[in-house]
């Protein structure tokens, strides 16, 4: 792609670094094919070979982009399906991470849509917010239908929450028997609130493979959250403070633990977001290198030494998240995890598509996700599955709303079927 920056542009690093991304495109269009939004609305302005055009030319202007520019882009799920579809590995996460960065500090959004993303950069970091509003969601839904389809979409999300988790504390829980390692646990802001049996089976498991685990209750969010809105200050001060925090901690650790994908993709990205910080650079790096999704490390251990208590021999349809299979590359690893404790597995059709929970995707663009997540469920029911299961809470709260079967995280399987509790989710 030929770009027109001037020289003073391609003098600021960060637009220097926009030009190579942009270069790198040659207008194939086979992102297009693997692109929800465009499968969807069929607008070459909602797939991401439209959105680059858009991003170029917001960004080679320097202006403020128009509601029409806005929308498109916003309607980008940041899935990343488009980067595993691209001969020619444009780093299309970083683009769009930068255009969300620009929009919010030149366009003047409306109100009601600045409101509502402030609430969610103001609640969902903070799980002592977050846990309040869940309380306040269960007053509220009788009045639900008069809300508007954005506040609609969060109500329903939070009715998928049976219970809510009392707040957790930082404790680190210690081997069985001989202790082979030692890992920190992120529990996750809106997890460890709405779904802390996920924490507690990956300490369980890990526990029971040979390795302490320290539950890093005080650690700020990992910052996806407010990243992804173009909230990029207060999303680098909550990277810092948990590098500072971290500091110390890290280099006797094997493992940094994310057990939600989307959690994960953020802190494996510490190291690109901070490269130019003299003081959290090489910290940074670090904490990216020794971040691992719990399947990815679990699988790279000794599983066999588990005593496999499971004899249901149930089929599960494994939904793999995007931000783990786009941005990770993370693919067999869960399934042979499941098969190896004793489950069957199904192979989901279009399983590249994503579900439309995208972060607050779910709530900010409604009436698309429901379209995705009504179109993964259908896919996933196709193949008859006994339990669906899925590596992000995201995906698990978005898919409970369209489908039948019982969804659960995989490690809650992988512990059921080692020793632990059956998940409540399952009758």
């Amino acid at each position: 792609m030929k770009t027109e920056f001037s020289a003073r542009q391609l003098g600021d690093p960060e637009l220097y670094r926009i030009d190579k991304i942009l270069r790198h495109c040659v207008h194939c269009g086979f992102c297009n094919a693997t692109c929800p939004t465009y499968l969807l609305k069929g607008d070459e302005l909602d797939g991401p070979r439209g959105r680059i055009y858009l991003l170029k030319d917001m960004l080679e202007k320097q202006t403020a982009p128009g509601r029409e520019v806005v929308k498109h882009l916003d309607r980008c799920l940041s899935c990343l399906s488009c980067v595993s579809t691209c001969p020619s590995g444009v780093d299309y996460m970083h683009l769009i991470d930068h255009g969300r960065a620009y929009i919010e500090k030149h366009h003047n959004r409306i109100l009601a849509d600045k409101l509502l993303r402030g609430l969610l950069a103001c609640i969902l970091p903070n799980p002592n917010r977050f846990r309040w509003f869940l309380q306040l969601s269960s007053w509220a839904r009788p009045l639900a239908r008069f809300l508007p389809p954005s506040l609609q979409a969060a109500l329903r999300l939070a009715r998928q929450n049976s219970r809510i988790c009392h707040e957790i504390t930082e404790k680190i829980y210690y081997a069985d028997g001989e202790t082979r390692g030692r890992v920190a646990l992120l529990p996750g802001c809106a997890q460890q609130v709405a779904a802390n049996e996920i924490n507690m089976a990956s300490i369980r498991l890990l526990n029971r493979m040979g390795f302490d685990v320290h539950l890093l209750a005080d650690t700020a969010c990992c910052a996806a959250i407010e990243h992804h809105l173009g909230k990029t200050g207060p999303a680098l001060d909550r990277i810092k403070a948990n590098l500072r925090r971290w500091s110390t901690a890290l280099p006797g650790l094997d493992a940094l633990i994310s057990n939600a994908s989307g959690c994960g993709t953020m802190m494996k990205d510490y190291a690109h977001l901070l490269r130019q910080d003299r003081e959290l650079s090489g910290i940074a790096t670090e904490a990216s290198n020794k971040t691992k999704d719990i399947c990815e490390f679990l699988a790279q251990q000794d599983y066999h030494i588990l005593h496999n208590t499971h004899t249901g021999g149930q089929t599960v349809a494994y939904q793999n998240p995007c931000s783990m299979q786009h941005a990770q590359k993370i693919h067999q690893e869960p399934l042979r995890l499941l098969q190896a404790f004793g489950y069957q597995t199904t192979t989901v059709p279009q399983a590249h598509l994503c579900c439309g929970s995208a972060g607050t995707y779910n709530i900010l663009q409604p009436a698309l996700a429901a379209n995705l997540g009504q179109q993964k469920a259908e896919s996933i029911a196709s193949t008859k599955p006994d339990l669906i299961a899925s590596g992000n809470l995201g995906c698990i709260l978005q898919l409970r709303q369209y489908s039948e079967q019982p969804i659960v995280h995989t490690v809650q399987l992988l512990d059921w079927a080692s020793g632990g509790p059956k998940p409540s989710e399952i009758k």
